[in-house]
């Protein structure tokens, strides 16, 4: 009863999404393209039109609009802090993306660290968290990457043979963006401890979906996109204590040489910066507690709760299509993210999204930058996979939408 009470809390919901109103070809738009970002609600996109209108200045002025600025970027900050579980806004820094934090991390590290020193990768990772890392084989560090196994999972004993006295930082992803992969990260935690390695967590993936704690995880740097969960385009870094004020960053003279101000560089997106802001309040609202931090995780746990019933039936209806293979963990006790990547025999994944496209189905295919894992899977050459994925705003019915028309081109129905 209980359960049935959150999920018509949940799907109650829907119209706070204007976007949700939508249709094409006399279909109305169902997102099932969240695991590349999710729609907005109106609240996101009234705090990003209410900071134009009152507070539209650089920061640090001595005048009623700049200072409006600061308080938004202030906030903002307090407020991730606590959507992560961190002690506090000296852990929070602002990016153009996740992306682009981690390049600015990697050049840092690449000036921290000696030739010899090793960093740990993994082979099921986003490009975003490979690529800057591997970047610092210029500079003679030693880059080893983690075997990814054929149903998805990371293998943790070719982890444990890889760590060692050499290795100073682990860069891993929370969540696999193309199997839906949740890895162990306690457990690679512990690995790290014993040699003193340093823990990167790739979470854009994770953070839409579950409650992060990062202080009870030990990590000492964390990376999300807001606009993976209901918010702006903003990437966001959290850093444990002084380790970014370890790292020698590149910035301006002109810019605060602490964090978590020292990887920031120019100005920054204010009035996206206002509608993060606005993301993690309505987030919150989802739950009941008696503190913005235990609203927040217990609204996490509603919206997991239905993002994987929602992602089980489709999983279950799936399987049962003739023809079509799901890649990644397939077992019932498999912990995964609300998404699901898979291959139709003979038909492109290109193919299946147009046409998806056209019934008002909004789905992705390719390698969704995680082009490692697609290549080792086989699937590159094919146009990697089409890729599904469950947000607080998807229901039973569009689950049915899109059973339907995946039959139909199963069935032999001409689709190009």
């Amino acid at each position: 009863m209980k359960m049935n009470i959150v999920f018509e809390k949940i799907i109650s919901r829907r119209d706070d999404f204007p976007s949700l109103k939508q249709e094409i070809n006399g279909y109305p738009l169902a997102y099932f393209d969240g695991p590349g970002g999710t729609q907005v609600p109106q609240s996101v996109i009234d705090a990003v039109s209410n900071y134009y209108y009152t507070s539209n200045a650089n920061f640090h002025g001595n005048f009623i609009t700049s200072q409006r600025t600061d308080e938004v970027l202030d906030g903002t900050r307090e407020k991730i802090a606590t959507f992560l579980g961190a002690d506090g806004f000296k852990n929070i820094s602002y990016g153009h993306n996740m992306t682009s934090l981690n390049f600015s991390l990697s050049r840092a590290f690449g000036n921290y660290l000696n030739p010899g020193d090793e960093v740990l990768i993994t082979q099921l990772d986003h490009e975003a968290n490979r690529g800057p890392w591997l970047a610092l084989r210029e500079n003679g560090i030693v880059v080893r990457e983690v075997i990814v196994l054929p149903d998805g999972t990371l293998d943790y004993n070719d982890f444990e043979s890889k760590i060692n006295e050499k290795t100073r930082l682990v860069a891993m992803g929370y969540s696999s963006n193309v199997t839906g992969t949740i890895n162990n990260v306690p457990l690679i935690r512990q690995m790290t401890y014993k040699v003193g390695a340093l823990l990167l967590i790739d979470a854009v993936h994770y953070a839409p979906h579950f409650p992060l704690d990062v202080k009870a995880l030990g990590v000492d740097f964390l990376l999300c996109s807001a606009y993976k969960f209901y918010g702006p385009h903003i990437g966001i870094l959290y850093s444990n204590g002084e380790n970014l004020n370890r790292l020698p960053t590149y910035n301006l003279r002109t810019q605060l040489q602490h964090a978590p101000f020292s990887i920031e560089t120019g100005t920054l997106n204010h009035a996206a910066i206002a509608g993060v802001n606005a993301a993690i309040d309505y987030i919150e609202s989802f739950g009941e507690g008696d503190s913005t931090r235990n609203k927040i995780v217990d609204a996490m746990e509603k919206i997991n709760l239905y993002e994987d019933a929602i992602c089980k039936d489709i999983f279950k209806k799936l399987n049962k299509i003739e023809n079509l293979t799901i890649v990644g963990p397939t077992g019932k006790d498999a912990k995964k993210a609300p998404t699901i990547s898979f291959d139709i025999k003979g038909i492109r994944p290109a193919d299946i999204c147009k046409y998806l496209g056209g019934k008002g189905i909004c789905a992705w295919n390719g390698h969704f930058y995680g082009i490692r894992p697609t290549e080792i899977f086989g699937y590159i050459e094919k146009g990697g996979f089409t890729r599904v994925g469950v947000s607080v705003y998807n229901t039973i019915e569009e689950v049915d939408r899109l059973i339907n028309a995946i039959k139909t081109i199963t069935s032999g129905v001409q689709i190009n």
